[in-house]
């Protein structure tokens, strides 16, 4: 620990009470009229203080002038050591500085941006470059190149990128030319799978597309399959009225364009039911006259009386 921490932080009372002499620093390096009121002071150390005015400038609101004042062991004659413009705790700064490749998000590039990708991605591996050794993934394995050199072929001396002209017929590089090996760099296990992971969130079975729809893109007409390892999980999409319409869709996502929609099954019809509640039977209120087991007959004396 050195001396200078293990002293007192109290400020020396002949650099507290330069307060004119720190002002005059601030305006020297500012303009005079932008260097404001005296907003407090703290010790650095021995014999160091530093003073803060208000900053009056207009694109600076909450920053402040520190200007540090010193004086030597046993000398009265206090004399500027700094003056610089800091912001203050209310000061208005610009956010943290985040590198592009953290900024970029998709669809953010527009024609003629370039992005460079990093040589450490890792979602890309080295693919066949040319050279002696090829990838160990690569299809120009051991075995093909000891058949080129029994069939006697011509092995190029460097890597394709530079010869120049193209590579001759039966090379390693003419073969890996004609199985589209010789990209510098190819799509990684991770790459793969995040992309795939994207894809399937944008396009996959638990959007809520996919979730009305009524069937899977998997038995759909418009499907493109695609080759390689994503051909299993996924497809493109050639319906030009799908909201997938030229996208990489998964198969197991759907649509309402499904080209079987139009011929699904219809859903069955219910069985008629064993009572008919719709029916209404006349019930009468009055018993008829001849309901009963008695036949109904006329009483000649008490009709006229007028009783029936």
């Amino acid at each position: 620990m050195s001396a200078a921490t293990t002293r007192s932080r109290t400020p020396d009372r002949l650099c507290a009470e330069a307060v004119d002499l720190a002002r005059g620093a601030a305006e020297e390096a500012a303009a005079p009229g932008v260097v404001g009121e005296h907003v407090g002071l703290v010790s650095e150390g021995d014999r160091v203080v530093t003073h803060f005015f208000e900053c009056r400038e207009l694109g600076y609101r909450g920053w402040r002038w520190a200007v540090t004042v010193a004086r030597a062991s046993r000398a009265k004659i206090v004399t500027v050591d700094e003056a610089v413009l800091l912001p203050g705790p209310d000061a208005v700064l610009a956010p943290e500085w985040v590198p592009w490749s953290e900024r970029l998000r998709p669809g953010d590039m527009g024609p003629g941006d370039l992005l460079p990708t990093d040589a450490e991605d890792l979602r890309l591996e080295p693919g066949f470059s040319g050279e002696d050794e090829p990838a160990p993934n690569s299809a120009v394995s051991h075995e093909m190149a000891d058949l080129v050199e029994a069939e006697d072929a011509d092995v190029t001396s460097g890597p394709p990128a530079r010869l120049p002209l193209t590579p001759s017929r039966g090379s390693i590089a003419a073969v890996a030319e004609e199985l589209g090996m010789r990209r510098a760099r190819v799509l990684s296990r991770y790459g793969l799978h995040t992309a795939a992971d994207r894809w399937e969130e944008a396009f996959g079975a638990k959007t809520p597309m996919a979730q009305s729809a009524p069937a899977a893109c998997v038995t759909c007409g418009f499907l493109v399959p695609i080759g390689g390892s994503l051909g299993q999980a996924f497809g493109v999409c050639a319906n030009e009225f799908s909201p997938a319409d030229g996208r990489l869709v998964s198969l197991s996502y759907g649509c309402g364009g499904h080209s079987e929609a139009a011929v699904m099954p219809r859903p069955p019809q219910p069985a008629p039911p064993v009572i008919d509640e719709t029916r209404v039977d006349p019930f009468p209120l009055r018993p008829a006259p001849d309901s009963g087991s008695v036949p109904a007959t006329s009483d000649e004396d008490t009709e006229e009386l007028g009783h029936s």
